[in-house]
């Protein structure tokens, strides 16, 4: 893989990890989480990027929880990067936040739903960061090759390509692991986004709702068909988190998982 700036463990042979929460909500929140997935992550020698949405431009409703603020969020990513020496990473929505947030995180996410913004994927192309992009979930994973070529047009060979699940029906989501192959056939590292891919969006309640009993089942599999990378959100306490909290990880039960991912890792190796 192309170097990350601050990535660590990459020598152990594990797949790597994109955790943190939904949305920052506070300093606090966010130093506490990324203290914890630090400890993990040098205790398990797994490579992590540390996640968290500045601001969440994807709502439901329009009194859903957005953000603290863009600059005091992204000044806590960067306060979290520079405390524990870690790699962050955030999601941008708009041609003119890629140069923003850039200058305060390492990798630069592209929401699903705006995978095919030409525009927005150029912007964030010509930052040089890192580009995360999250396959639609509308989309085969052969189709992100465009995604793709994009960005190294623009100049830029720092790829990674996330799937998310696909919709099924109307307000739930179905993981097909066929995309994971066919994006890496791209020569990208590819990423399993486990606890999105729970997701049962469009509820008639306008809260999105999920299926976190799950998360395990995906990751399992994930890593056995080989993906280079997980993505899981986590909170230490998911019931109460401003974003996206029916489908997220409790902090407390990541280690367990991840040490079961790390004995399938090893077999399949």
């Amino acid at each position: 893989m192309f170097e990350i700036p601050k990535l660590k463990h990459t020598a152990s042979g594990n797949f790597f990890l994109m955790a943190g929460p939904c949305a920052i909500e506070g300093e606090e929140m966010a130093m506490q989480i990324a203290e914890r997935l630090a400890a993990l992550s040098d205790k398990l020698q797994i490579p992590l990027i540390f996640k968290g949405s500045y601001r969440k431009a994807n709502r439901s409703r329009l009194d859903s929880f957005t953000g603290i603020g863009d600059e005091k969020a992204l000044r806590i990513l960067q306060k979290v990067g520079q405390e524990f020496d870690l790699p962050t990473v955030t999601d941008i929505h708009e041609t003119e936040e890629a140069a923003m947030a850039a200058a305060f995180v390492d990798v630069l996410q592209i929401p699903a739903f705006l995978c095919r913004q030409t525009d927005l994927l150029v912007a964030a192309a010509n930052t040089g960061k890192v580009v995360n992009v999250k396959k639609g979930q509308f989309l085969s994973g052969e189709a992100m090759r465009f995604a793709v070529d994009k960005i190294r047009q623009s100049g830029n060979d720092k790829v990674i390509l996330t799937d998310r699940g696909n919709s099924f029906g109307y307000s739930d989501l179905v993981v097909d692991f066929r995309n994971l192959p066919e994006m890496q056939a791209n020569n990208v590292p590819v990423v399993m986004d486990v606890t999105h891919s729970l997701q049962q969006p469009n509820q008639s309640s306008g809260v999105t709702g999920g299926k976190p009993a799950l998360i395990e089942t995906i990751a399992k599999a994930a890593i056995a068909v080989g993906t280079d990378g997980l993505f899981i959100e986590t909170h230490p306490q998911p019931s109460i988190a401003k974003s996206d909290g029916a489908n997220m990880l409790p902090l407390d039960q990541l280690e367990n998982l991840l040490t079961k991912l790390i004995r399938i890792r090893e077999a399949i190796r």
